[in-house]
């Protein structure tokens, strides 16, 4: 028999030498006790390569568990697949006419189905029954490579339609699709090797489905805590509807309407959804007399700005006088601002913040008095007066915007009443198919590559690189605060991944191979492959998604 080559592998900056042939998940399996939790992935010279595979070269690994950003979405993933099959072993999958995995909701997804079969705790008890069976029988999960044309049939047969009529736009002419114990199904990414590294998980009936709960990054070795926005929950509920109501519930239904010209229309009618929810909330904001302040907060690449636009012209539209406030404006003057743990200044937390002469200056104007506001020098790094002052009259109201507008220490001094609060996301509910969500922070990212190039510069790797600190200043400044508003607005358009797919691709291109940011940067390559481009002709020059590709006909 011919001897296996022995390879050269360097972990942790130390050489190791191993069979050709050797799988990964037997390398991983030798250093795991360093981890403590499980390694799901490998780094292989720096592409991600999943653990059913086999050693063929000198290399370097790094070791990858669900403490690093693939690794958490390689165990969802995963979890997903032990989650369908198990409900198919359970409920018979002639009896599933749908399964499907709508949102994330507080460290769990939310599931809607339907078929011949009573959804209620006592069924989801026997799934997750069924599941840690499969968990402890360590099954494995096995990639195989089909013809598009058979993976279509594949699906068809087993009556997940909108996987075959997603793939029936792809141009390669093979596919791979995954098996678990005889189910055979198509994920967008990387899977665990066996069915044993899937142990923490819970399922949990919620509003008109259920929930799978799952680890966090932060945690993974136990149950993320399930404390979901219900406001948030009931504004990505009705954007389901209205995704529904315009056959475009998931990436295929979208496809299908592009590719039969039906691209402007689509356009026009969710521009036109978009326009009278702002004219709705415009006329709230009339019939509540006392109302002054209109606070607008929200994550990164929502469209505040556009959107405060959009709403001071409904403003007017109902008698009102509407008057921009920035809160930048408020920051301590540099000396004074906060450091963080490194030694940085602080920017995103409230301590940067001078809410003491915010808040008296609003009520001032509240008061009747007459203020100057500041304007504060980013250069200088200090607050400056230059003869901008305001009096509030009765038809006037501030239109206020700022990361911490939603939290009520920042505007202590102002009576509850005075204050009306909204909560702007991006919270997109169109999927890739049943089984294949889409994160509603890759479209904000997605929105962000292109804005930062267009207007700051910024490489798509840079923006990238920045986004894991921009995400943690939302955790803790945003999120915990958005039930608190008295309106959530979802600013996310159907259209939009596919119209701005061809500004961002170009972006996504340029990020070098050898750095960090390439494998996230080939993920969004990946995901934006699914999407027939949607020309911008069409989109209105109001639009929210003119305040990142250009063109609108407000100064943002």
């Amino acid at each position: 028999m011919e001897e296996k080559r022995l390879f050269k592998v360097t972990v942790d900056g130390a050489e190791h030498a191993y069979p050709q042939g050797t799988s990964y998940q037997a390398i991983a399996s030798d250093f795991q006790a360093q981890y403590p939790c499980d390694i799901l992935l490998v780094k292989r010279d720096g592409k991600l390569c999943e653990l059913h595979k086999t050693l063929d070269r000198d290399c370097t690994l790094k070791m990858v568990t669900a403490r690093d950003k693939p690794g958490i979405q390689t165990y969802e993933r995963s979890a997903v697949f032990l989650l369908l099959k198990a409900f198919y072993d359970v409920v018979g999958q002639e009896n599933v006419d749908r399964i499907s995995v709508e949102y994330s909701l507080s460290s769990a997804l939310f599931l809607l189905t339907k078929g011949n079969f009573s959804l209620d705790q006592a069924l989801l008890d026997r799934v997750e029954a069924r599941m840690r069976e499969l968990s402890a029988a360590a099954k494995p999960i096995e990639k195989h490579t089909l013809s598009t044309d058979d993976a279509m049939e594949l699906f068809h047969k087993a009556r997940l339609v909108h996987k075959a009529q997603l793939l029936s736009f792809r141009i390669d002419s093979h596919v791979n699709v995954y098996s678990l114990d005889g189910f055979v199904d198509y994920f967008y990414g990387y899977m665990a090797p066996d069915t044993s590294y899937i142990r923490c998980f819970g399922l949990e009936l919620f509003d008109s489905g259920f929930v799978l709960r799952l680890p966090t990054q932060k945690d993974p070795n136990q149950l993320g805590d399930f404390h979901p926005s219900k406001k948030v929950f009931r504004e990505l509920y009705e954007s389901t509807l209205r995704s529904q109501a315009l056959n475009a519930a998931n990436v295929a239904e979208l496809n299908t309407t592009v590719s039969q010209g039906g691209a402007t229309p689509l356009i026009l009618a969710h521009e036109a959804m978009m326009e009278k929810k702002i004219g709705d909330i415009a006329a709230e904001i009339a019939q509540r007399k006392q109302v002054r302040f209109v606070m607008i907060a929200g994550p990164s690449s929502s469209g505040k700005t556009t959107f405060s636009h959009r709403l001071s012209t409904q403003l007017r539209a109902c008698g009102l006088r509407p008057y921009a406030i920035a809160t930048d404006n408020y920051f301590k003057n540099r000396e004074d601002t906060p450091r963080d743990e490194n030694g940085n200044y602080d920017f995103e937390g409230l301590g940067a913040m001078d809410v003491a002469q915010f808040n008296e200056d609003m009520v001032r104007l509240l008061k009747g008095e007459t203020v100057e506001l500041p304007s504060f020098n980013f250069k200088k790094g200090a607050r400056e007066y230059n003869g901008n002052f305001l009096a509030l009259g009765p038809e006037d109201v501030l239109v206020i915007e700022g990361i911490h507008c939603l939290n009520d220490q920042f505007t202590q001094a102002l009576p509850r009443e005075s204050k009306y609060k909204i909560y702007i996301s991006c919270l997109t509910t169109l999927n890739i198919d049943g089984h294949n969500r889409i994160p509603t922070t890759d479209a904000r990212l997605l929105r962000r590559i292109e804005r930062d190039a267009r207007t700051r510069g910024y490489s798509a790797q840079a923006t990238i690189k920045m986004w894991p600190s921009v995400r943690r200043g939302e955790e803790e400044n945003i999120f915990p605060f958005q039930d608190s508003a008295d309106m959530i607005f979802n600013s996310a358009l159907i259209y939009e991944t596919a119209l701005l797919k061809p500004y961002v691709q170009p972006l996504l291109c340029g990020v070098p191979r050898n750095s960090e940011e390439y494998i996230e940067a080939k993920r969004l390559l990946k995901f934006l492959n699914y999407f027939l481009p949607i020309p911008a002709d069409d989109v209105p020059k109001t639009s929210l998604l003119r305040e990142f590709i250009g063109g609108g006909c407000y100064h943002v």
